[in-house]
């Protein structure tokens, strides 16, 4: 999968390559310095437990094919990245890889078992079965020749342990494959010459032959590279379940008759029909039908969603009940199922910070190990005189040591968390997100679209007495109509929901954070916050007869319309007398009925600053409203809070987080919503430019701070912090800026993103005390330490077995993720 992207004035490409023949660190290691050393290339990073390489470079400088000669050279086989979708398409080559190394080990047993048998039963402390034409006492040469015979078929199918290791130590960069190689040949050679002198009639030649230590320990260590590949493919199975959703075929609507096709064949604006049972091919909009659809594959909501026409449906979700026909408009790779996927896969593609020691280390480990090998049995062969003695410490040296543990420590946890975070909800772009979210000790919540619905609505109508409510209710919509804020759509929603006619305005201008300017019909109209009206040197303070008037209901909710007069009221010139209709036309649409009195509505008078305290108060957002430069009423909107945000809130809290509301309401109304679902910090009358400065002033203080959001305005913010968490109903560019993304748009998943990150943090630590530990104590152990101290020797077989169980165990505790589970308040 190949993308472009552009850094200032120079293009620049990010390509993956798949790399075949990698085994350990060490082989990460030089593939990177070979691609790295390449005129334009910016950045490479190559992952073993995803076998592929991810390199951004300059195409103005560089070729695909450099960079694929790069990786042939460091001795590896570049693979084509996947076409079309990005499933992987390599699964099945590796499930039957999987099969030849179960295969190889098949064969490698067989033989070494009886290898074993021959070589270990003459010296068994009971008598044992033995062939008498075998004995090593009396036969020496044809006990020999039979475990020749027997290694040989062990050796043979291990071939590529010295195809690989002996051409990579050729290059001056060794492997896990060249220890292997070594440490085998130099038994195998000792064994070769020892049965040469048992041909010439030496009898004591027999005692010293190594055939067995090698055929075990080349067996032993397919066995481990056989579960270690059932292993990784376990680690990667999130992808491979996620396209598994997608049909192979579809029900396309061709000359008005149902086709049935490839899914490859169906093209944007096909009609596609799918029936009962059956899962939808492409993302499209329903044309015709009703029905209940499973989108679980794509929010982790187990509920299905009901579904009509101009519904969108989604490749891979699952129609449950009814017949429905839809329009298609993305196919293949532009699917959102299938760049669910992909985003999956870059993320487990991806390297976190925590992996650079193990890198470092990697890329000196396995000539250090060959350099302490070669010290530990010359030392041991100097003191002691004993050639066979030093042999195998030499031989336990190479074959203990597991790069091969410290190369999956981090990808092989990486895999399984952020697949198991797909299967949440929670897409997580990078392995970077994935440990700095574990950091994270702040997390500021955008109140709009996160703690709350995100659809606000209008509550209520102050308007100063003497003035029509309707005829209020209309000019400040008509105004409000050029505005793309939520506050500005909760009242045109309203004046639409009562039939009131909007006029286009005219000179509109917004003011960011604070209100709008407009003129309709003549009149000026401003409408915005307190601040705002202060702006404009619009007094709230001034003292007014007013009316309340109950909004809620929709056009059920009557306005009325009877002028009360007064001092101060308008009265458009003085040509209305009290009590007589303003507008007989606005009252027409508002429904029939006696206008004089509406038991919703209540008269009082007040001063203008304290009905918006009372109003935000209530957790309800005032919207001051002024015509021709004197205050006329104010709106009330409200947004309901989500039923999931108060648990969300306690689940942060007893994470040991703290929850921060941030929004652009005034104080008071902020406060009753932070109280309502339990959060303490509240930032408030932040303007949306000034959001990001918010979250990079929490930073300063030296917290680690995670941003939650779902607008166009959290954008910023989302990338200041130290991990973005946008809500997966958002607008592109915060999920574009997020680092982690929640596709249910539920809170709660805030809290299971960071438990995950968490959760895999501590296994990669694991897995790296594991890997490191493993090596530190070994490699001592298998040079002897403990036998200089009168301890035993570490056998090469024991050896093996120990490096092979070190890199299964690695991909053991990376699986433990699969069970993992959120742990709410």
């Amino acid at each position: 999968m190949t993308e472009t992207t552009t850094r200032g004035h120079a293009p620049q490409r990010a390509v993956t390559i798949g790399v075949g023949g990698m085994t350990c660190a060490a082989c990460v290691r030089r593939v990177e310095k070979q691609i790295g050393r390449l005129q334009g290339v910016e950045t490479v990073s190559v992952n073993l437990a995803t076998e592929k390489a991810t390199v951004r470079y300059d195409p103005g400088q560089l070729r695909l094919a450099d960079i694929e000669e790069a990786i042939a050279k460091a001795g590896y086989e570049p693979l084509a990245p996947p076409a079309g979708l990005a499933a992987d398409s390599r699964q099945a080559e590796r499930e039957r890889g999987v099969k030849v190394l179960w295969a190889k080990f098949a064969v490698a047993a067989c033989c070494a078992l009886p290898l074993l048998y021959l070589a270990m039963a003459p010296m068994a402390p009971v008598a044992l079965p033995y062939p008498s034409a075998l004995d090593p006492a009396s036969h020496p040469f044809a006990h020999a020749l039979a475990e020749l015979a027997l290694v040989t078929p062990i050796v043979a199918v291990s071939y590529r342990f010295y195809a690989v290791g002996l051409a990579a130590l050729a290059k001056a960069s060794p492997n896990m494959d060249s220890l292997i190689a070594i440490g085998t040949a130099a038994a195998v050679g000792y064994s070769l010459y020892n049965t040469v002198l048992a041909a010439r009639g030496d009898a004591m030649a027999a005692e010293s032959l190594y055939f067995e230590t090698a055929g075990v320990i080349l067996a032993l260590i397919l066995l481990g590279k056989a579960l270690e590949a059932g292993a990784k493919g376990r680690t990667g199975a999130a992808i491979g379940k996620l396209m598994a959703l997608a049909p192979e075929r579809a029900v396309v609507v061709r000359e008005g008759a149902e086709v049935d096709l490839p899914v490859a064949a169906v093209e944007v604006g096909d009609v596609v029909v799918v029936k009962p049972g059956a899962r939808v091919p492409c993302d499209g909009t329903v044309t015709a039908g009703q029905s209940a659809v499973d989108e679980s594959m794509l929010t982790g909501e187990s509920i299905p969603v009901e579904k009509g026409p101009g519904d969108l449906v989604y490749a891979g979700s699952l129609n449950a009940n009814g017949m429905i026909r839809f329009a298609v408009e993305k196919t293949g790779g532009e699917t959102a199922l299938a760049q669910i996927a992909q985003l999956v896969a870059d993320a487990q593609g991806s390297k976190a910070p925590i992996a650079r020691l193990a890198d470092v280390i990697s890329g000196y480990f396995v000539p250090v190990v060959c350099g302490i090998a070669l010290a530990a049995g010359a030392a041991w062969f100097i003191g002691s005189g004993d050639l066979e003695f030093a042999l195998t410490v030499f031989i336990s040296v190479l074959v203990i040591a597991c790069p091969c543990a410290l190369g999956l420590a981090t990808p092989a946890a990486i895999m399984v968390g952020t697949g198991k975070g797909a299967e949440h909800g929670i897409l997580i772009k990078s392995g970077e997100a994935l440990e700095e979210a574990h950091k994270v000790r702040t997390v500021v919540l955008d109140k709009t679209g996160t703690i709350t619905e995100g659809r606000p609505a209008a509550t209520e109508a102050v308007v100063e007495a003497g003035l029509d409510p309707a005829e209020f209710l209309r000019l400040a919509a008509a105004a409000e109509r050029a505005s793309e804020h939520p506050l500005a759509r909760a009242v045109v929603t309203a004046a639409e929901a009562r039939g009131l006619a909007l006029e286009q305005a005219e000179d509109f201008t917004a003011v960011p954070g604070r209100g709008i300017r407009a003129r309709i019909g003549g009149k000026a109209v401003w409408a915005g916050n307190q601040q705002f009206m202060a702006d404009q040197a619009v007094s709230v303070e001034a003292t007014a007869k007013v009316r309340r008037q109950s909004l809620r209901g929709g056009p059920a909710a009557r306005l009325p319309v009877v002028l009360q007069g007064g001092a101060g009221s308008f009265d458009d010139g003085g040509e209305r007398q009290r009590g007589q209709s303003a507008r007989p036309e606005a009252a027409d649409c508002l429904g029939d009925g006696d206008y004089s009195t509406d038991a919703a509505a209540e008269t009082v008078e007040t001063v203008w600053a304290e009905e918006g305290s009372r109003l935000a108060a209530a957790g309800q957002t005032p919207l001051y409203v002024a015509f021709d430069g004197r205050l006329a009423g104010l709106v009330a909107v409200a947004d309901t809070v989500k039923p999931s945000s108060r648990a969300a809130v306690a689940a942060l809290r007893a994470a040991g987080l703290n929850p921060v509301m941030i929004t652009g309401d005034n104080a008071v109304t902020a406060a009753a919503i932070s109280r309502a679902v339990g959060i303490d910090q509240v930032l408030a009358d932040v303007l949306p430019e000034d959001k990001a400065a918010a979250v990079k002033k929490l930073q300063a203080e030296g917290q680690t701070v995670a941003m939650a959001g779902d607008g166009v305005n959290d954008a910023p913010a989302l990338a200041q912090a130290d991990v973005g968490i946008a809500i997966g109903s958002g607008a592109d560019v915060a999920l574009e800026a997020a680092d982690i993304v929640l596709m249910r748009s539920d809170l709660m998943d805030v809290s299971t993103a960071i438990q995950l990150s968490q959760r895999t943090i501590r296994i990669i630590r694991q897995n790296l005390f594991w890997a490191f530990g493993y090596n530190v104590v070994g490699i001592p152990v298998a040079a002897g330490l403990l036998h200089l101290f009168g301890g035993p020797l570490l056998s090469p077989v024991l050896a093996a077995a120990a490096m092979s169980l070190s890199s299964v165990s690695v991909l053991s505790n990376s699986l433990r993720l699969k069970r993992f589970k959120p742990v709410s308040a």
